[in-house]
């Protein structure tokens, strides 16, 4: 089956199966191995990806449900070799250890900042809620998220 959507802001056309997860259609057939397997099970957030401006576990999802969807990944934040805030903050910050949970950490932050631009603590701790970090623990991830958000309104 032939299924249409756009991903970092280039129409793709991927033909598959439409129960393979979008996780295995970024990753296999897109070559965007940002994205990562954790759990397999939505449990993690290790594959996080943005669809329509929402932040969701891309290995729980059919492909044939993101038909006409717009999707955002990790690769797709740095624009012209620029990092994103959000991953400028988390260097900076040292919010990253081993980096396997970052790049959905990072598109569940940008979820939030998107339609939050001065987010509580409590704001964030909701919105990554959803992913799980087994190396940094959460403290400098929530001050890098502050950070970023900051950073973003200096932007505006």
């Amino acid at each position: 089956m032939k299924i249409k959507f756009t991903v970092n802001g280039k129409k793709v056309v991927v033909d598959c199966e439409p129960s393979k997860t979008l996780l295995k259609v970024l990753r296999e057939d897109l070559f965007l191995t940002g994205t990562k397997e954790g759990c397999g099970k939505g449990e993690c957030g290790a594959c996080t990806v943005i669809m329509d401006a929402m932040a969701v576990n891309s290995c729980i999802i059919p492909i044939g449900q993101v038909a006409g969807k717009s999707l955002n990944t990790i690769e797709g934040l740095s624009k012209s070799g620029e990092l994103h805030p959000l991953q400028k903050a988390f260097i900076e910050e040292g919010a990253v250890q081993c980096g396997f949970c970052i790049p959905g950490m990072i598109l569940s932050a940008k979820a939030l900042l998107d339609i939050n631009k001065n987010p509580s603590t409590n704001d964030i701790k909701v919105a990554l809620s959803g992913n799980l970090c087994r190396c940094t623990g959460y403290t400098k991830i929530i001050e890098a998220v502050k950070k970023s958000a900051i950073m973003m309104r200096a932007q505006r």
